[in-house]
């Protein structure tokens, strides 16, 4: 049990000395949250496993992990991905010209182009464990698409692929074994009827995004486990973006949702713009970064986060975190991904 609890300390964003992050049950995201961190299977010798999201890179060289397949035949899936490498120079706008920008299109939408309940994410997830029985890092990847209706009905699909590598093998978590999959499998579906969503997530899956940044930032506090953002420093950023995470497996933002999300970051001190990057989907991005403590010994705060947007529209197009620091309990190196999320319409 205090193996246990050192684990959820170390990759506990929330500094110790901000108090008690809520007086309440958790909520959906939260768990999800919380069950991503436990992932894995417990044994009495306390082998401990921290489940994140990793990437894999476009014009990158990538290391491949051999696999014995369960269901896939033969073959390689890809593993240890590299990191993003924005180009700096050139005119790239600055966080708040973006804002502008996405405020400006948020002026010009219509009734109709408001927020949708759902997600359509594409992931790539780092498995770490620590021990002497752990396995080596190994990065799963997968699509989810999440839609609910007016009436309540609604569906959610979760699919293993790659699309940086049609058609080859995936990498899936079956019960803490890491097998292959076919590219394609589909690993979980629902569906549910009329009426299903006021009992399906919590209070903030149901609570519709505000398009004004202030109340943005006060519902992500909230809702979303963002404590501390309302000083606006550079020490909030990690949590902001968090937040922001959990808040996009909920909703699909519209213009005006989407320009309040540039504008609560470009209020907020500790985002440095990197330069034009080219996503994990093949889309043209604007990326901006905040760097975590340098020395850091743990996985919480050894890391460089980075964000990118769409430089027409301000939409969010997805996230990076990066370790900037040697992390051998983990088997990781600075300059590997810990988490990659592609947010599609």
């Amino acid at each position: 049990m205090s193996e246990e609890l050192e684990l959820l300390r170390a990759a506990n964003p929330v500094p110790a000395g901000e108090g008690r992050w809520r007086d309440r049950p958790l909520d959906a995201p939260a768990e999800r949250a919380l069950n991503r961190l436990l992932h894995g299977a417990r044994t009495r010798r306390a082998r401990r496993r921290l489940v994140l999201r990793a990437e894999a890179a476009v014009l990158a060289l990538v290391a491949v992990l051999a696999f014995m397949l369960t269901d896939a035949g033969s073959g390689r899936a890809v593993a240890a991905p590299a990191a993003l490498v924005p180009r700096a120079g050139g005119a790239a706008p600055s966080l708040d010209a973006l804002a502008r920008l996405a405020e400006e299109r948020a002026r010009a939408a219509g009734p109709g182009d408001g927020p949708r309940r759902g997600s359509h994410l594409q992931s790539w997830s780092l498995s770490m464990g620590t021990g002497p029985d752990a396995t080596p890092p190994v990065t799963v990847p997968q699509e989810r698409i999440t839609r609910w209706n007016a009436d309540g009905s609604g569906s959610e699909l979760v699919v293993a692929t790659d699309p940086l590598h049609p058609g080859r093998p995936v990498i899936h978590d079956a019960g803490g074994q890491w097998r292959t999959v076919s590219d394609g499998k589909v690993l979980h579906r629902a569906s549910y009827p009329p009426g299903s969503d006021a009992g399906h997530d919590g209070l903030a899956a149901r609570t519709r995004p505000p398009t004004d940044p202030k109340a943005l930032r006060a519902l992500l506090t909230s809702l979303y486990g963002a404590a501390g953002v309302d000083d606006r420093s550079a020490a909030a950023v990690p949590r902001l973006l968090m937040a922001l995470s959990a808040f996009r497996q909920e909703w699909t933002p519209g213009p005006r949702e989407s320009a309040a999300i540039v504008r609560v970051l470009a209020d907020t001190g500790g985002l440095r713009p990197a330069g034009a990057v080219t996503d994990r989907l093949g889309r043209r991005g604007v990326a901006f970064v905040h760097d975590g403590m340098a020395g850091a010994t743990d996985a919480a705060d050894a890391t460089r986060q980075m964000v990118i947007f769409d430089p027409r529209t301000g939409q969010l197009l997805g996230t990076e975190i990066t370790f900037t620091e040697d992390l051998p309990d983990f088997r990781v190196t600075a300059g590997e991904v810990m988490s990659y999320e592609a947010w599609m319409p």
